[in-house]
């Protein structure tokens, strides 16, 4: 808890945080890093310009979304969508801003694992996008180049699936399978983290901020929805952990709250006519107005920062559009993570514990899920076994 308030304090002093922050860039610059902290995350176009592309990286990835006749199909879809994605990045200022919180998200994390670690100062983070720049490669020649001695992998998804972590994860693998490995740095992996209580208080604190905007009348009857990105049910069947773990991190966080509130777990941003994990966070919205459950709140529960998901089709395709159309009174979104100090000091408190007592690699990690047939899968598993020593 001690981290909590020092970086509360950073945060409640603009000039003070502003100045400690000046320091710590200047010193990073003038010092060589040590430990490198990769940030794993699928990214977003920054401008509309990069929409088409970054569709299209998204429509081939066989990792993320599974197409028949993927090749001519997936190029297709990306086409097709295109122009209307791009209104959508303009109706929230022009473009995702998950590389600003990110990037943010590192400098805080890395400024507090210098105070907390001296002996694995310095630390820097390095952005490893998955569909847009600053991709997985360019990462990885920086940290060569960097030459640092030891490079934690870190997913910012907290909970693990094949088709975010992993797809992020078969990207290191491909970079490295005609490339030499550098033999001076030392790599450990954290691919996974939903119940870290940290991870609990902050999303616990968001709700509570937000439960003040109901009257105290009807306060304790607002049903809150954790929404979560959908899957396929046949990543489901196949027996991939994403469900359980966002699960994982909805029961947590209740915990946390210690509120009487009813909530349920609902699922968003389905692609494709493919069944995928239902309720819909729409179609749940809609039923609860009909039963008269008309003041809800909105949990993004998997997504540490706002991005086209959370800014556009929570706030304005379901608390603007379908809410009034559905007749509800009152809903609230609650805000993603981004740069609470109960949440860098989540992401510092996971970082420093992994790099202090291991596991470098994960048994969980290690473990196919029990309908896994993808030899994509195996091979990237063993990469990383071979990768980290273990």
């Amino acid at each position: 808890m001690k981290m909590i308030s020092i970086l509360a304090r950073m945060n409640s002093c603009k000039f003070a945080h502003v100045s400690i922050a000046a320091y710590s860039i200047q010193s990073k610059t003038l010092a060589k890093p040590k430990t490198a902290i990769v940030m794993l995350n699928m990214g977003g176009p920054q401008t509309t310009d990069q929409v088409g592309e970054y569709l299209l990286r998204i429509m081939t990835d066989r990792d993320m979304i599974q197409l028949p006749v993927q090749s001519k199909l997936g190029p297709w879809i990306a086409t097709r969508r295109t122009e209307e994605v791009k209104k959508k990045y303009s109706e929230i200022g022009g473009g995702s801003p998950i590389l600003k919180w990110t990037n943010t998200q590192g400098r805080m994390l890395t400024e507090a694992l210098d105070q907390m670690l001296p002996e694995t100062a310095p630390h820097k983070h390095y952005v490893a996008f998955r569909y847009v720049p600053p991709f997985t490669e360019d990462a990885f020649q920086e940290i060569e180049r960097d030459g640092v001695e030891r490079a934690v992998i870190f997913s910012q998804y907290p909970q693990y699936s094949c088709a975010t972590t992993g797809s992020s994860l078969n990207a290191i693998a491909d970079f490295y399978r005609n490339r030499e490995v550098p033999s001076g740095i030392k790599f450990s992996m954290i691919e996974r983290w939903p119940t870290h209580p940290l991870l609990a208080k902050v999303f616990a604190e968001r709700i509570k901020e937000k439960l003040q905007a109901f009257d105290s009348t009807i306060r304790n009857d607002v049903v809150i929805l954790f929404t979560a990105h959908s899957l396929p049910l046949k990543a489901v069947s196949r027996g991939d952990t994403y469900p359980h773990e966002v699960a994982a991190t909805v029961a947590a966080t209740m915990s946390s709250l210690q509120v009487p509130n009813s909530y349920r777990l609902v699922w968003q941003s389905k692609v494709g006519p493919l069944p995928w994990l239902q309720p819909y966070t729409d179609e749940a919205i809609k039923a609860y107005a009909k039963q008269g459950r008309k003041h809800l709140i909105l949990v993004p529960i998997a997504f540490v920062n706002e991005h086209i998901e959370t800014l556009h089709e929570l706030d304005i395709e379901y608390c603007d559009e379908l809410a009034k159309e559905a007749g509800v009174q009152q809903i609230e979104r609650v805000a993603t993570p981004n740069d609470h100090p109960v949440f860098i000091a989540a992401l510092a408190d996971v970082v420093a514990n992994h790099l202090k007592n291991g596991p470098r690699l994960s048994n969980q990690f290690l473990t196919r899920c029990p309908h896994c047939v993808s030899q994509r899968c195996l091979s990237s598993k063993s990469f990383f076994k071979k990768l980290i020593g273990i």
